[in-house]
């Protein structure tokens, strides 16, 4: 997968992750990096935890690892900046 499919799987992920917990860290920039990242996390996780290896775009291991390892960032990011939950 290259950079753009990155980028992409990024936002995405990161769009996901966000609408799973229920926060507003961002705009779409911090959205594209907390989701690269938390893809990056969630196949590195994955390779080690579960001996499964990102490997595709349209690959829903890819997806699920990306969005996962997403969310885990996001929730990382929100507990080191105490940020709780959506703004009203």
């Amino acid at each position: 997968m290259g950079l753009f499919g990155w980028i992409i799987l990024g936002l995405i992920a990161g769009a996901i992750a966000k609408a799973i917990l229920k926060r507003d860290n961002g705009g779409w920039f911090a959205t594209l990096l907390l989701g690269v990242i938390g893809a990056l996390v969630g196949g590195w996780l994955g390779s080690i935890i579960f001996n499964v290896q990102l490997s595709g775009f349209w690959s829903l291991k890819t997806w699920l690892l990306a969005i996962a390892g997403s969310v885990l960032v996001l929730a990382i990011y929100g507990a080191v900046t105490g940020r709780k939950g959506a703004r009203g």
